[in-house]
């Protein structure tokens, strides 16, 4: 690294060439007034507090965006300087009316945030004469339901309008008008309320004087504690501070971490208060004798009270526990089964799983992973011998190119579309590959708006264009890849002209994109559950592994493939081995080296074979008494299948037609409604642990606040229940021995994080692979060779295959399901944060505005939309990145639950459901 020497305050200084006077000042500990400069944004220059005086220079320079040149003489603290920076704090003051103070209570400590901090630094106090000067006040805007917007505070740094623009590139405040009239605005000047804003609130963590605040945190900004802990949300595992008051987190702040740098989106900045909801469950429930489990009480309006009662832990943990044993005596260990979690920590999906090995006896053990990325773990696997990410989101600033297919990323995984929003400013070009046309579809180069249900056309003709112009990196070829000939043999007959009468893009657009991905430095795939939920899901993956291996495009920075996690643990909770067909670190269980070791490492006999997934352990609860292998008793924790799984009518059925279940959650979920005893929970907040996110960090949540009334930790309940089922587990220590289990955990997937220990966690995030302690970890694999026998890529041509349910006369229409920015998952959580739930109260679906006309329908008239498993009712919305002939549904809302419509036929590879495709009807509600 070059450095540059310079004299600082009369001390000679060495300091790495372009770094700023203030940050190399700042490094050796001396203090400079700053407004519109903060850390992570770019440097402005406007506010003028941050002067210096460098010799020979007529006036004084910003040192925020001013850097040291050989031999030059730089005064921090000089006469003149000091004298500039009171006058500066001191107009900035006297220019804010008095209605200023509105926000910030405790007058006596920076009632004007860091303009006063910063006053009160330099003895500043503001002359009546200059007080007298005070300009108009404005009245606040509490359009938002998040954020308050008091203008009397504003001092125009810019440092929102750079957060909103430049950070999080929603491009949505701005200054506007002249002179003494300047202000901030939002779009064209509309309430904050009614503009286009995400919510993302980056401009109230940017705002240095409170003139943008947190509603939940105006006034006093005392708080008891601050805790540093991971979002329980998406799979991006953005690091966050708990502000915790009074025992309630009343307001949460981005924090620096490898996946977000203190960014944070509306869920994770604004959503945390659902832990604080009058509906959490506070005491262990049992239902009451002779109560059925009736479908028609799953939407809530029951009072729970006419259908379970309250029971202390020792009875509901024997209640749970016994059925349990009976049925295992009675009937086998298949006969029973469990759901864990994506939404807890590393410790509680490990200690769960090996519950369900080791004291049901059988692998039928499965998480949400079953429902969104199956089938890319299965391809992944098979393809390149791992399945994770090969780089991770961020990796994008050093792509030349993006493809992101079949997913959403700024309403899913928000702050991880800000790093491929800002590559795109620099120049990186994005294409969107989707049957929707989503937000990022505005920053992209070009858009493959392909036929749903057409993946495998696209990209197949992709291939043949890269195959049959010679763009294959045919060195990566030889020495790293099998089955070359085959794939290359195959796609031959995938022309694009051919294929785009199939998938609807035009045959030069399919061309230019894939030479433009070919021939790309750098190129990097991304994608979602468009991709993964389909029959041919594992299809759709395969043909990502193969675009990415023939042209080299794999290996190195900017490159690879990243399937995009969507909860917040749903990576850890495969690594750890919540699934059936694998021990943790994805040994087969039907691997007998595997299966031996495991045997020894848990001293059990265990089951050889693979357990039923979600979808089959569903069917299995229904299957006839004569079936050996029908599943009577479950053990759900943290799942909600009464919401999640497909065809819900025939789920909700099979959950109802259980001889035993056992739920463990924070409130009463659909699923709960079903159960024979509820178990009350924690909430992510509520407990200290590990998680790992979509790009294969591990990262520790810390407690923040004790779980309500009688809820207890899951990692706790577990154990009770594993004590019941006949195990001795030896954990002990600090929250029920999570620390002991983690280390159980590092053994048991050696060597993938075993340089990872609780202390070093304590310390920081950590990336596995990570084999040894002095191993920084490896954010990018696969560089000289893959994870499978040979160390080579294998590649699988993949034939064309329709979805299992095609529109017809009778349901003309196609179905896509998925997530919306504000809620997440099944809607247990966001829906009961009072933010979330205020910006996205109803169920609504989405239709294009050719189709709305054709069927005679209006924004905002209610519909009836029909599968031939079920219908729901809702409102429309227009949205033209709807495609012709099909319309898209949210799948939070129980009262219109998308997944009663939804198609459970299963990817062969993946087992995973189609719920990207169906057949429905829409038709108009008549006013009632």
């Amino acid at each position: 690294m070059s450095t540059v020497q310079f004299t600082l305050n009369g001390q000679v200084v060495e300091a790495p060439v372009g770094k700023s006077i203030f940050n190399i000042a700042k490094d050796l500990g001396l203090s400079i007034p700053h407004l519109c400069h903060k850390e992570g944004l770019a440097p402005d220059g406007n506010c003028r507090a941050c002067v210096v005086e460098v010799a020979g220079e007529r006036t004084l320079a910003p040192s925020c965006c001013r850097s040291p040149t050989p031999g030059m003489q730089v005064r921090t603290d000089s006469e003149r300087v000091v004298k500039s920076q009171k006058m500066v704090l001191e107009m900035l003051l006297a220019d804010l009316p008095e209605q200023g103070y509105k926000w910030l209570d405790d007058r006596a400590e920076a009632p004007h945030g860091e303009l006063s901090q910063w006053a009160e630094h330099h003895g500043v106090q503001v002359r009546p004469a200059l007080a007298e000067l005070r300009r108009e006040a404005v009245p606040a805007d509490l359009s938002h339901p998040a954020m308050a917007v008091n203008l009397d505070a504003c001092i125009q740094c810019n440092r929102c309008e750079r957060a909103c623009r430049d950070l999080q590139v929603n491009d949505v405040i701005g200054l506007a008008f002249r002179g003494a009239h300047t202000q901030v605005v939002f779009d064209l000047a509309d309430p904050m309320g009614g503009s286009s804003c995400v919510g993302c609130g980056e401009c109230v963590q940017a705002c240095p004087t409170g003139a943008l605040m947190p509603k939940s945190h105006i006034g006093p900004q005392k708080v008891d504690r601050e805790v540093d802990s991971v979002c329980p949300f998406c799979g991006v595992g953005c690091l966050v501070t708990y502000q915790v008051k009074d025992d309630k987190i009343i307001s949460v702040q981005g924090r620096e971490g490898p996946a977000n740098e203190g960014r944070l989106c509306v869920k994770g900045r604004f959503g945390m208060d659902y832990i604080h909801s009058p509906d959490r469950i506070t005491k262990p429930l049992i239902r009451k004798s002779g109560v059925a489990k009736d479908l028609n009480l799953i939407d809530g309006h029951t009072d729970w009270r006419e259908v379970f009662r309250e029971a202390t832990w020792q009875e509901a943990l024997d209640l749970a526990a016994q059925p349990l044993n009976t049925l295992r005596t009675q009937y086998g260990p298949k006969s029973l089964a469990g759901f864990g979690s994506a939404k807890g920590s590393n410790e509680e999906a490990y200690l769960f799983q090996k519950l369900v090995r080791t004291g049901f006896g059988s692998n039928n053990v499965d998480h949400c992973t079953r429902l969104c990325h199956a089938s890319s773990v299965a391809a992944l696997l098979e393809g390149v011998g791992s399945g994770a990410v090969s780089n991770p989101v961020r990796d994008v600033e050093h792509s030349d190119l993006i493809i992101v297919i079949g997913s959403n990323p700024t309403a899913n995984h928000p702050v991880a579309a800000t790093w491929m929003k800002n590559a795109a400013q620099r120049g990186t070009r994005i294409v969107l590959a989707d049957p929707r046309i989503t937000d990022i579809g505005r920053h992209t180069w070009r858009t493959l708006q392909f036929k749903a249900d057409t993946d495998v056309a696209l990209l197949n003709a992709m291939l043949h264009v890269i195959v049959t112009e010679n763009l294959c990196d045919e060195k990566f070829l030889s020495q790293r890849a099998d089955n070359v000939a085959e794939l290359k043999a195959h796609v031959q007959g995938f022309t694009p002209e051919a294929m785009s009468l199939v998938c609807g893009i035009p045959a030069e657009t399919i061309r230019e994109v894939a030479r433009a991905y070919a021939s790309a430095k750098a190129a990097m795939i991304l994608w979602g559950m468009g991709v993964s939920q389909h029959v041919h899901g594992t299809d759709n993956v395969r043909c990502l592994i193969a675009l990415a291996s023939i042209t080299g495009q794999i290996g190195r920075p900017g490159t690879g493939l990243h399937p995009l996690r969507g909860q917040n643990n749903v990576q850890g909770a495969s690594d750890a081995g919540l699934i059936p067909m694998m021990y943790p670190n994805y040994q087969r269980v039907n691997d007998k080296s595997a299966h031996d070791w495991f045997e020894k490492f848990w001293n059990t006999k265990l089951d050889d074979q693979p357990g039923y997934t979600v979808v089959e352990i569903m069917h299995k609860a229904l299957a006839p008494e004569s079936d050996p292998h029908k599943v009577r008793g479950m053990y759900i924790m943290g799942e909600n299948p009464a919401m999640s799984d497909p065809d819900l009518n025939h789920a909700r059925h099979a959950l109802a037609s259980l001889e035993h279940l056992v739920v463990q959650d924070i409130f009463l979920t659909e699923t709960a409604w079903l159960a024979d005893v509820v178990l009350p929970a924690s909430a992510w907040p509520e407990k200290t642990g590990t998680v790992s996110n979509t790009d294969r960090t591990v990262q520790m949540g810390r407690q923040a606040v004790l779980p309500p009334g009688d809820a207890k930790p899951d990692l706790w309940i577990i154990q009770q229940i594993a004590e019941r089922m006949g195990l001795s587990w030896p954990y002990a220590g600090e929250h029920d021995g999570v620390a002991a289990v983690y280390d159980e955990m590092r053994q048991a997937m050696a060597p993938a994080i075993g340089g990872i220990d609780w202390a070093r966690l304590n310390a920081g995030s950590v990336t596995y692979p990570c084999v040894s302690a002095d191993d920084p970890g490896q954010p990018i694999v696969f560089h000289d060779h893959f994870p499978t026998q040979d160390g080579r890529v294998r590649l699988v041509p993949v034939e064309v295959i329709p979805a299992n349910e095609q529109p017809d006369a009778d349901y003309p229409m196609v179905l896509i399901t998925g997530r919306q920015l504000e809620h997440w998952h099944t809607g247990s959580m966001t829906r009961r944060a009072t933010v979330l739930d205020a910006l996205e109260p109803a169920a609504t679906v989405s239709m294009c505005s050719a189709d709305l006309a054709r069927l005679g329908l209006q924004a905002g008239q209610r519909v009836r939309i029909a599968s031939r498993r079920g219908e729901v009712e809702l409102q429309v919305r227009c949205d033209d990145g709807t495609p012709l002939g099909a319309v898209f549904i949210p799948f939070a809302y129980v009262e219109a639950a998308a997944n009663e419509l939804t198609n459970a036929a299963l990817d062969p590879f993946g087992k995973i459901p189609e719920f990207k495709y169906c057949a429905v009807r829409v038709s108009a509600l008549q006013p009632s």
